[in-house]
């Protein structure tokens, strides 16, 4: 089975779920966890996916953020995700900066080896939730898989997850489902048929027609919305009190999980920095180091 998601952290958890082994890469943008033969820890639901990593696919284009009238494969986008991945760089490391460059290409790579699977005939299986990137990511997926007569199930990622002592699990993206609890949601797997592929195709056109800056999840349905959209979440919570940046976003984050990634957020600070509606109190090499208030 071929394995698709739309995001690093989430396509090296499913590898490490797909694989024999664990291991584990430092000092890129991705981690792949990896320490000799794995075991299971003790809980419920907890299993390994069958196959090997080599079967999963990552199509990381971030399709929520700019413009998606160009292809995902053109140069503004290869362009655009390394802006993105690279704002959470400091002391430029040469080694890290060469890696965030070649994502975009990556991404392409990935594509091609879907395409080969998709010519040879096999079943995918698309994870994907209803964080922006994602169910963008899958949209876009579907206006290819409308060339194809292969078969293709889905696993949406649900709202919540409730365990035997009746607790209560909620996760805004599959970057949050560890390895060994990726087996728990294939309860929620389902075979997408012709006519939804074609649905959810049509409704990416439709995004495409629109073409807003961003795309956002606005009561259950995904919608084109303007470059401040969240804007709003960062001055709820900045003061003119000194807080540092990674504070303030982790406080975004924290108390809305909305699927956004925390450089979004880095990069309006960096915007009203330059406007002056935000000041430095305290600057470092380190952007999500720096002390920072309302202006």
């Amino acid at each position: 089975m071929i394995e698709v998601l739309f995001g690093e952290s989430e396509a090296g958890f499913m590898k490490a779920a797909k694989n024999t082994i664990i291991t584990r890469k430092v000092g890129g943008p991705t981690s792949v966890w990896t320490v000799g033969k794995k075991k299971l820890p003790e809980g419920e639901n907890f299993g390994w996916i069958e196959g090997t990593a080599e079967e999963v696919i990552c199509l990381g284009f971030l399709l929520d953020i700019g413009d998606i009238r160009e292809d995902a494969g053109s140069e503004y986008r290869k362009r655009m995700i390394y802006s993105m991945y690279a704002r959470e760089q400091w002391g430029r490391d040469e080694e890290m900066d060469t890696e965030l460059m070649q994502l975009g290409n990556a991404y392409c790579t990935e594509m091609e080896r879907l395409k080969a699977y998709l010519a040879d005939g096999k079943t995918i299986r698309v994870w994907y939730s209803d964080a922006p990137y994602s169910i963008c990511g899958f949209y876009h997926l579907c206006t290819d898989l409308q060339k194809y007569r292969n078969e293709v199930r889905v696993v949406k990622l649900p709202e919540y997850k409730m365990r035997s002592d009746n607790s209560i699990f909620s996760y805004s993206n599959w970057g949050e489902v560890a390895p060994e609890e990726f087996a728990g949601f294939l309860t929620c797997e389902k075979k997408l048929s012709r006519e939804e592929i074609q649905a959810y195709a049509m409704l990416w056109n439709i995004l495409q027609e629109d073409n807003s800056p961003l795309r956002a999840v606005v009561n259950g349905k995904l919608i084109g919305v303007p470059e401040d959209f969240y804007d709003f979440l960062i001055w709820k919570r900045i003061t003119r009190k000194p807080i540092k940046e990674a504070r303030l976003i982790g406080d975004i984050l924290g108390h809305n999980q909305l699927g956004v990634r925390d450089w979004w957020y880095a990069k309006r600070i960096d915007y009203f920095i330059q406007t002056g509606k935000i000041k430095i109190v305290e600057d470092s090499e380190n952007k999500y180091a720096r002390v920072i208030c309302m202006a």
